[in-house]
């Protein structure tokens, strides 16, 4: 199998091109490829395909081999991929998700693609739909017991469903420990993903994310964009501007436009290295 390694501010991932290439089972290609040690390593695999609907279609698998919904990252990957090898020659493109279709608009330097801005789509905030069991229509700053501890949430979801936790010190959490206890909690039937928040000021806040199905990861930004939108319904920031979200990786630039209730995330793409795998073990 041909691949490309990539990566969103150090959120990588092992990208097949599904035009030219065929994965019978991601699943357990997904969890083999991203073994650091008997893989190539990553958080996951995307699969760039033709769309009927679309320039092109994602699909995103997790480390454990659980498909994604959404990946704020790895689209910017995609869009960079498929104008980088010629799959489509502009830089207004459109990708089809589990999440709907996504419209990008791509930086082009030196005949490569450098960043990308990416219409997410409306946050959705309603609690079934997210989904979260609460007795109230929105899960804004609500209580959550923890490892025995009581922590307050914002829910929202961008595709996926995040839980946002505002902190004082992020840098030294002991987010293994907690970050399972998030994912897994009664509050979520479809698991979730965790950020744990500071805010610096009125339009930067640091963020660290434990993603359900990967565990801790560099960035996410679907968590970012769900940051963004909590930190302003919260009161955190200045919605008027971009919020600067600081993750392990990078920063990435989010901008809700509370007008037309769209959500856009501005972030670098980069590739790593092309490569092939051997997966006859896999019956590939």
């Amino acid at each position: 199998m041909k691949f490309t390694k990539m990566h969103g501010i150090g959120n990588d991932y092992v990208y097949v091109n599904c035009f030219q290439e065929t994965v019978k089972d991601p699943c357990a290609v997904a969890k083999f490829v991203s073994d650091r040690h008997f893989g190539i390593g990553s958080d996951g695999l995307i699969l760039i395909k033709p769309s009927d609907i679309a320039d092109c279609e994602m699909d995103m698998y997790n480390l454990d081999g659980s498909q994604g919904a959404m990946c704020g990252n790895g689209i910017r990957c995609v869009a960079k991929y498929v104008y980088d090898y010629g799959i489509v020659n502009k830089t207004s493109i459109s990708v089809a998700t589990k999440s709907g279709i996504k419209y990008l608009d791509l930086t082009v330097k030196d005949g490569k693609v450098s960043t990308v801005k990416v219409n997410m789509g409306s946050p959705i905030l309603t609690a079934k739909q997210i989904p979260v069991v609460s007795e109230t229509e929105e899960v804004l700053d609500a209580p959550i017991e923890v490892n025995g501890d009581v922590y307050r949430f914002t829910a929202v979801s961008m595709g996926n469903p995040h839980a946002i936790v505002y902190m004082d010190d992020v840098e030294h959490l002991e987010i293994e420990k907690i970050g399972p206890a998030f994912e897994s909690h009664v509050f979520f039937p479809d698991r979730v993903n965790t950020e744990f928040v500071k805010v610096i000021d009125n339009h930067t806040v640091q963020m660290r994310v434990w993603e359900r199905g990967s565990g801790e990861t560099l960035a996410c930004g679907t968590g970012a964009c769900a940051v963004a939108v909590a930190s302003i319904l919260n009161g955190h920031v200045d919605g008027t501007q971009p919020v600067t979200v600081k993750l392990l990786g990078g920063d990435l630039e989010i901008f809700w436009d509370r007008d037309d209730n769209l959500v856009y995330m501005t972030g670098p793409a980069a590739t790593v290295f092309d490569g092939e795998i051997d997966l006859a073990f896999l019956g590939e």
